[in-house]
């Protein structure tokens, strides 16, 4: 096994690959809901 494949960077690129997804789905929910949210929120403190 001279050329043996070095597989420990591989897996930390998997790792930041599925980070980054998780990231941009987070982003593109609160940029969907963000709105929303900040109306039921204003909505609360209105009414107290």
């Amino acid at each position: 096994m001279l050329f043996a494949p070095k597989e420990k960077g591989q897996g930390l690129v998997e790792y930041a690959l599925i980070l980054v997804l998780v990231a941009v789905v987070v982003i593109v929910i609160l940029a969907l809901l963000g709105p929303a949210v900040g109306k039921i929120f204003s909505n609360v403190i209105n009414a107290v």
